[in-house]
C-alpha cells in the first residue's frame, strides 16, 4: 500500500473532519448564546428547564448523543427510517457545543461588573448600546482562552462520527488496518497536529488584537 494512496484516502477523510468542524461552530455559537441568554432569564421557569438541559448535554458522552440522534428517531416513529448518517453526527455536535459554549459565553457576561452597565446608564445608552458598544468587546476578549480549548477539542471530537461510519480521517486510516496496516492510524496524528496548530495561531493573533481590552 503506497503512501500517496494512504495520504489521499486521509485527505478524503479530512473534507468530511472539515466540514463537521466549520458546520458545527457555524450553527452552535449563535446557538450557545441563545442558550446562555436562557439560562440567565429572570423567567425561572426558562432558566431552570434551559440549566437542567445544558446539564444533561454536558453530563453524557458525545459519543452516546450521536447514537440518540441516529438511531432513537427510528425507534419511536413508525415508518421513519431515521435521519442520515451525516446530519445525525451534525446535530449531535451542534447541540453538545452549543451547551459547552453557553456556559462560557454566560461565565463572560456575568464578569462583568454591575458598574460598567450603570455608568452606561448614566450617559444615557440604551441597554442594547451598553452591550454591543460596551460590555461585547470585553466578554470576547475574557471568553477566547477558553473558547479556543473548546475549539480545538472539536477538531479531536469530530473522530466520534467514526462510530456510525461518518468516514472522517481516523475513519479512513482505520479502513487499512483491515488489510493489515496500522501505521495509517498513527499518520493522522501529523493532519490533526496541523489542523490545530493553525487554530492555535489564530486564536493567539485574536488574542493579541483584542489585548486593548484589558480586563
Amino acid at each position: 500500500m503506497g503512501f500517496w494512496e494512504v495520504t489521499l484516502s486521509i485527505l478524503g477523510g479530512l473534507k468530511w473532519t472539515a466540514l463537521i468542524f466549520a458546520l458545527t461552530l457555524v450553527f452552535a455559537l449563535p446557538l450557545g448564546l441563545i442558550i446562555a441568554f436562557g439560562s440567565m432569564s429572570k423567567f425561572k421557569p426558562l432558566a431552570y428547564v434551559t440549566k437542567v438541559f445544558v446539564w444533561i448535554i454536558r453530563g453524557v458522552p458525545l459519543m452516546l448523543q450521536i447514537f440518540v440522534v441516529f438511531y432513537v428517531p427510528g425507534m419511536l416513529v413508525d415508518g421513519f427510517s431515521g435521519l442520515d448518517r451525516f446530519p445525525s453526527v451534525l446535530i449531535a455536535f451542534v447541540i453538545n457545543y452549543a451547551c459547552y459554549f453557553s456556559e462560557i459565553y454566560r461565565g463572560g457576561i456575568e464578569s462583568i461588573s454591575k458598574g460598567q452597565y450603570e455608568a452606561g446608564e448614566v450617559l444615557g445608552m440604551t441597554k442594547s448600546q451598553i452591550f454591543f458598544k460596551v460590555v461585547l468587546m470585553q466578554v470576547v476578549k475574557r471568553i477566547i482562552p477558553p473558547m479556543s480549548n473548546e475549539v480545538i477539542t472539536l477538531v479531536k471530537d469530530t473522530a466520534l462520527a467514526r462510530v456510525i461510519s461518518v468516514t472522517e480521517m481516523l475513519k479512513a486510516a482505520e479502513m487499512f488496518a483491515s488489510r493489515g496496516l496500522i501505521w495509517p492510524m498513527f499518520y493522522t496524528a501529523v493532519f490533526y497536529l496541523i489542523f490545530v496548530g493553525v487554530l492555535t495561531l489564530l486564536f493567539g493573533y485574536f488574542e493579541k488584537k483584542l489585548s486593548y481590552y484589558k480586563a
